[in-house]
């Protein structure tokens, strides 16, 4: 859509993890230099936290294109709310084992066999294992089971656990104790600060070949930092609804007040609204039904939120019809056949 528009070779702004759009901030480089540390000693748990959408994954997936993917064994559990011997299942069908109807025993043999094999033919096996922090207890231990497995005194599997800021104190508890003893290596991954929002957002227009084109006024800048906390996730999104509008508007160029107006409709969506400030179901209201008026008013200004959304929204869909006809119609223009001509013969 706007990708034409700006002249970018690809969206600047999607939300799978790509280690081509890897920005080294602080943060970012130390997180590294701990997981080439972890790498180095080759067995344990390696874990890194931060909030949703930090950029834990796509941390661990740039470390492992870094990596010789003739190697490497990787595989990638996501899943995590998982008993434990459904975990064990887990494990073994990210590795592309046999697991259906196998048992817990036969399960282990067929990992065993599988990473000693892959030690002989000189590979290193990685399990990667998100949203940590829904791990039991009872499988964080089939994890640490399978750490056990060595072959001459190596360890023939190492495994990251990337979980949400609430694992650190998770790892604290007394049944995590045979765990901690495992980790080699941990990093918290914190937001970006205002100067590296700004190098992010840059960093990765400049991955699809910006020129320029948008510009950004500095409060611009520092609107996206202010509203997306420093999350490089929220930063894609707003920015990728920001260019959106750009589009739309046939924008050249963001300020504060562009920014300002995008993060208005992002505020009426769900998935953005913060309920934090929400009154309670048994809150009582107080005297002369003041709670009751103020929530007529809030209820209009919300009607009058969306309506000017709906606004916003109805350009867009014009637009896209408008394109999509177009180029409906010039595909069948170049495929009409000259006068005379017929398909059958």
């Amino acid at each position: 859509m706007y990708e034409d528009y700006y002249r970018f070779s690809a969206k600047p702004f999607q939300l799978n993890p790509d280690p081509r759009f890897f920005y080294g901030s602080k943060g970012h480089k130390r997180a590294m230099a701990y997981l080439d540390y972890g790498l180095s000693l080759g067995e344990g748990f390696i874990v890194i936290t931060g909030e949703v959408g930090a950029g834990k994954t796509t941390l661990v997936r740039n470390l492992f294109s870094q990596l010789d993917a003739h190697s490497l064994v990787a595989a990638q559990l996501v899943s995590t709310q998982l008993d434990a011997e459904d975990t064990l299942r887990s494990v073994a069908a990210s590795f592309g084992l046999a697991h259906e109807g196998l048992t817990k025993s036969a399960l282990l043999k067929n990992l065993e066999d599988f990473l000693v094999a892959a030690a002989r033919q000189g590979k290193r096996a990685l399990l990667v294992v998100d949203e940590a922090q829904n791990l039991t207890p009872r499988a964080v231990e089939e994890l640490r089971m399978l750490s056990n497995y060595q072959n001459n005194e190596r360890s023939l599997i190492q495994t990251f656990l990337l979980g949400q800021p609430e694992f650190r104190g998770i790892l604290q508890s007394p049944d995590m104790q045979q765990l901690r003893q495992r980790v080699v290596a941990s990093y918290h991954l914190g937001p970006l600060d205002a100067g590296e929002t700004r190098g992010y957002i840059e960093h990765r227009l400049h991955t699809v070949g910006w020129q320029g084109n948008p510009g950004f006024d500095e409060a611009a800048f520092s609107a996206l930092h202010c509203f997306a906390g420093g999350i490089p996730r929220r930063i894609n999104t707003t920015c990728d609804r920001l260019l959106l509008f750009g589009f739309l508007e046939e924008k050249s160029h963001f300020g504060e007040a562009e920014v300002n107006e995008v993060i208005a409709d992002l505020r009426n969506e769900v998935a953005h609204q913060d309920y934090h400030g929400a009154t309670g179901v048994n809150n009582h209201p107080p005297e002369g039904g003041t709670l009751h008026h103020e929530n007529s008013i809030q209820l209009v200004q919300r009607i009058d939120q969306v309506e000017r959304s709906v606004n916003r929204i109805l350009p867009i869909v014009r637009k896209i019809l408008f394109t999509v006809s177009e180029r409906s119609n010039t595909v069948a223009d170049e495929g009409a056949l000259p006068d005379g001509q017929d398909i059958a013969h």
